[in-house]
């Protein structure tokens, strides 16, 4: 079952930071903790507050597999973004990020969103294996962003709904 998240959700939401540390340490060089949930609910792309964003998870029972934060109108008016996807690491590869990303896409099309764009860590190969063959192309698009302790390059990448 997908669901929206919300700060009841908090103890759910560690937990699978936790079971998900590798992507953690990938991404940030540090440990989950308190302050990562906090990061979750409250983090928006430039110009956006994150009461306007989409939270979600993906539950098995009580489970949290995945979650995912969405915002409307970046990069530009009509377009959708997602800031984070994860899935813990035991349902990698099992269609948990599929089932996520199918729900992803039908809640940006709801709310009028002509394209989704992400940012993909280069450090990710498998990420970025993922979203391409989910359809998500290159937009030449490059920069760094830091995350936690880590500065690191990036690519952004869009796919047309």
């Amino acid at each position: 079952m997908i669901r929206p998240l919300t700060r009841a959700d908090d103890a759910a939401v560690l937990a699978l930071l936790h079971a998900s540390a590798d992507y953690i340490r990938l991404e940030r060089d540090e440990a989950p903790g308190d302050a990562l949930v906090e990061e979750f609910f409250t983090d928006a792309p430039p110009g956006l507050s994150a009461d306007d964003g989409y939270r979600a998870g993906l539950f098995d029972g009580t489970d949290l597999l995945a979650l995912a934060e969405m915002s409307f109108g970046y990069p530009q008016p009509g377009d959708s973004y997602l800031g984070l996807m994860m899935v813990r690491g035991t349902a990698r590869g099992n269609g948990a990020g599929v089932q996520m990303l199918r729900h992803l896409e039908g809640v940006a099309r709801a709310r009028g969103a002509r394209q989704l764009f992400l940012a993909v860590l280069d450090a990710n190969p498998r990420g970025r294996a993922f979203w391409h063959r989910e359809g998500f192309r290159d937009t030449g698009f490059a920069g760094q962003v830091t995350l936690g302790c880590k500065t690191q390059a990036v690519q952004r990448l869009v796919k047309p709904l």
